[in-house]
């Protein structure tokens, strides 16, 4: 079996894509045997990794990170944590919390994970999706399926870690900041979030 060649572009091309460091990116595409999509998995496996050692391990520096749309009709405020001051004040957690501010814009999450949707809220919308499929002429048998498809649905809609990245759809939120532990060796995780859009009280009541 033939061995690719490794160039710089290919390291570059994987580094620009993931944000990984130049010696993981090697490795992955040696890995791989050059392919950038194996390469690019093998470093979100990597990164996931990263993440489940630091989960444990508090957070509790960072920065609340504001974004205002264009027009100011649209504002958002995180917070987003890391373990020190002095990651917290890198370029590259600035960037990933300015990257979650523009998102959380564009994306109008409504939590941060689903453990935090209520479990009222939960409960109804099961229940709509079970009435839903019902209504559908699904069979009984069926049902709770259809219901968790469609509450994986829901989540990847509302919730924070689970919504595709604006900027790449190939990765998930919780891919970004994993991505970044790996990067930055720190756990990191968002607190909260809040945003606002022009007129939506008054709409709401």
């Amino acid at each position: 079996m033939s061995v690719a060649e490794i160039t710089t572009a290919m390291v570059k091309e994987l580094r620009e894509a993931t944000g990984a460091g130049v010696l993981d990116c090697r490795k992955a595409l040696e890995q791989a045997n050059g392919d950038m999509e194996k390469a690019a998995q093998i470093l979100r496996e990597k990164g996931a990794a990263a993440a489940a050692k630091k989960a444990g391990r508090e957070a509790r520096e960072g920065r609340i990170e504001g974004y205002v749309h264009p027009g100011n009709r649209i504002g958002v405020l995180v917070e987003v944590n890391c373990e020190s001051d002095f990651v917290a004040r890198t370029p590259q957690f600035q960037e990933l919390a300015h990257e979650l501010a523009l998102h959380i814009a564009f994306a109008n999450p409504r939590y941060v994970l689903p453990e935090e949707v209520p479990a009222e809220t939960l409960e109804a919308v099961k229940a709509e999706f079970r009435r839903a499929a019902l209504a559908e002429g699904k069979p009984e048998a069926v049902v709770d399926r259809i219901v968790e498809g469609r509450l994986k649905k829901f989540y990847e809609d509302t919730c924070l870690m689970e919504q595709l990245y604006v900027r790449d759809d190939s990765i998930r939120i919780r891919d970004l900041i994993q991505q970044a532990i790996a990067r930055l060796g720190e756990n990191i995780i968002v607190r909260r979030f809040v945003r606002y859009e022009l007129g939506e009280e008054a709409t709401q009541s």
